[in-house]
């Protein structure tokens, strides 16, 4: 039987990935600070601990793995990423994370090929200054300058797997995912991304309320179905590329575009309250001919049936809040 390990496990692209790897019938370690926070964990052991701890990926590797997944990372939506609030954090957490996971690696001596997902966030603001036109081809990356630091982690640690590989014979695969969602993402309290907080939002609002977007909503973004991520993943893994490669969508939409086509999905009518906030680049979507071209891949699925699946997902957790407050608030009135 052949064995992954994912670390990264409890998030929401690392618990879609454990499930797609146990049923393709790998035995499953998941490694992270917590379970899943949505469903019980598709693999064969779930160890929680601080990748943050030298030892933690060290005792992980304990066997031979065919396959490992570096996902765990300290990240968040845009209100995390761009206050500046939190950027000690991002750089230090996800930059020692990386650094034990390739440590262990090279000393164990037990990894077959290992993955590493970095993010769009790596190419420079100022190709991305034109909503309509933005330049994400992978090579564009260089001459450097993220808008983030957590761009500016993603990019080192691309470079920190490349050199382990050169110099210790790892076999490393990159990507560069772009706003990867989908059900069992977070999806309130401040590290929820652009779909899943519109979602929320419109998900809480009746008929004709408003909804805050931040700026004037006219940014763009691309946006891939997690399934669809999943693929060109394991893909990538069980190819001879190594990357970096982008893995994401090139239906580019404005959030205002996002959040009218979530209305439209809730069936309801709303209005777009446009506030001051953090934004991030000016415009976003995936160059996928390189991907195309070296694993002839692309994504198929639309955006619209993506956003279908996760507003139904995000209704169901509000309604489930709502619910009880409504009938408590009921209750005091009676």
């Amino acid at each position: 039987m052949k064995r992954a390990l994912v670390f990264g496990a409890g998030g929401f692209i690392g618990s879609h990935l454990v499930k797609r790897l146990a049923g393709e019938g790998f035995w499953v370690r998941g490694v992270d600070l917590k379970q899943p926070d949505f469903s019980p964990s598709a693999a064969e052991d779930f160890v929680v601990a601080d990748l943050r701890d030298p030892s933690t990926a060290l005792e992980a590797l304990d066997r031979n793995f065919d396959e490992v997944y570096q996902l765990a990372a300290d990240m968040g939506g845009a209100e995390f990423i761009f206050t500046g609030e939190n950027d000690a954090d991002i750089l230090h957490n996800s930059a020692l994370i990386n650094l034990n996971v390739l440590d262990a690696a090279r000393r164990s001596g037990n990894v077959g090929r290992i993955f590493y997902a970095s993010s769009a966030c790596v190419y420079p603001e100022h190709n991305q200054l034109d909503p309509d036109d933005p330049r994400t081809d992978e090579a564009s990356a260089y001459p450097a300058a993220p808008d983030s630091e957590y761009g500016w982690e993603k990019l080192f640690s691309e470079r920190l797997y490349f050199a382990f590989a050169r110099n210790h014979g790892l076999e490393a695969r990159v990507a560069r995912y772009h706003n990867v969602f989908g059900p069992e993402g977070t999806w309130t309290g401040g590290r929820e991304k652009a779909p899943a907080a519109l979602c929320r939002k419109v998900a809480e609002a009746t008929e004709g309320d408003s909804i805050e977007i931040f700026g004037d909503g006219l940014q763009t973004r691309s946006f891939l179905y997690v399934e669809e991520a999943l693929e060109g993943t394991v893909r990538l893994m069980r190819s001879d590329f190594a990357g970096p490669v982008n893995i994401g969508s090139s239906e580019k939409v404005t959030i205002n575009e996002l959040a009218l086509s979530i209305a439209s999905i809730a069936e309801k009518t709303i209005r777009l309250d446009h506030i001051p906030g953090p934004l991030g680049v000016r415009g976003r979507s995936s160059d996928n001919r390189l991907i195309h071209e070296q694993l002839g891949w692309r994504p198929t699925r639309s955006l619209r049936s993506g956003l279908a699946e996760t507003y139904r997902w995000i209704e169901a957790k509000v309604r489930d809040l709502i619910t009880p407050a409504a009938a408590a608030a009921q209750h005091r009135r009676s």
